[in-house]
This record gives C-alpha cells, structure tokens and sequence, in this order.
C-alpha cells in the first residue's frame, strides 16, 4: 500500500508512487508523462488514448499503444478522417485494440471534425487553457494532485463547442497531465526536474 508520496525505484531515484506500480510505467512516466507535446495529430493521438481509457486503467492503455496506432493509421487526422465503413469494422474486430462502438465513433467523428481545422488550431487551442506554472505548487502527495480543474472543465466546453466527443473535464485533464500542459510529478520526483 503506498502512502502517495515519491518512493525509491529500483534506481534509488524517487518517483510517483503510480510508476513504480508495473515495469510498464517506469518509462512512460520518466521519458513521456508531463512532457509538453505539440502537433495536432500528436495531440489527436493523446485525445483519442484519453478518451478509451475512460473507466479503464491507463496500462490497458499503454500495453495496447502499439495496436492502436496502428489500427489508427498513426493517428493522423486526415487518414483517420478518411476511413470508411470497413474501417471501422475492421476497427471493431481489432483485438490490438479496445473495441468499444462509442470510442471507435467518437474517434472516427472527432477525425472528421479536426480535418476541417487549419493547421495547427488544435494545438493552440489545447495549450491556450494551460494554466500558469506559477499558480501551481508542486504536489507534495498524490493526493495533491486533482482529477478535474477549472481549465481542464474550460477545455472540456471549448473542444465540445468545436464538436469534438469524449472530452468531459477528467479526460481534459488527463491529457494536460500527459501532454505536459500541467506538471504533476510530486515535489521530489525524479522526474519533476528533468529537462
């Protein structure tokens, strides 16, 4: 049982208590999480692995990354906004991926959606609800650390506005987390100070 706070790894190095929880995560919380991403369809691919998580754990997630990468067409928006009703039944029948009709859907749909954006809107749209770091102390605990803020429940309506699915507030937030819009590795996380 953790007490939320940074732990040792087999480094010696404190982390999250949550990236020491499988091997699988180790990396992805050193290398990936809480790093600034940018490009729409990197931040497309962020978006669409949030919104499948919804009600699963984050390492259904990364364990199936590469399947879905590649059932999506590397996520690129103008390819994914191009599949047709094969698509998405051979998207259905995919076991590399979670295979559940609303998810799939709202993928496909939200595709459709960003297609007609200019280049780069959803990557200033995204990062213009990115709180000021200096508003933000570092969490001490996990317990420190929100599921749902005022910017993430901001971005939530603005990409709803723009028609996009699957975006409430706790998706929202997940991917400020993941994307590096916010910084929520613990005060004494190896991985806070890292470049």
């Amino acid at each position: 049982m953790t007490t939320g706070v940074a732990v040792p790894g087999p480094d010696g190095a404190l982390r999250c208590p949550w990236a020491l929880s499988t091997v699988d995560y180790v990396s992805y919380h050193d290398e990936e999480w809480g790093r600034p991403v940018h490009g729409d369809d990197a931040l497309f691919e962020r978006l669409s692995l949030e919104a499948f998580q919804s009600g699963l754990s984050w390492i259904t997630i990364l364990r199936r990354r590469p399947g879905f990468r590649a059932a999506f067409a590397g996520f690129r928006i103008e390819k994914v906004a191009a599949f047709i009703e094969t698509d998405r039944d051979r998207l259905l029948a995919d076991p590399g991926i979670i295979r559940n009709r609303a998810k799939i859907d709202a993928t496909l749909a939200n595709a459709r959606v960003l297609a007609d954006w200019a280049e780069g809107e959803l990557d200033a749209l995204i990062w213009s609800h990115a709180p000021d770091p200096a508003t933000r102390p570092a969490p001490k605990t996990l317990a420190d650390v929100p599921a749902v803020t005022p910017e993430s429940t901001a971005l939530s309506k603005a990409l709803k506005k723009r028609g996009l699915r699957f975006v409430g507030p706790t998706t929202a937030y997940a991917l400020m987390q993941a994307c590096g819009l916010v910084d929520d590795h613990l005060e004494t996380c190896v991985a806070r100070s890292a470049p």
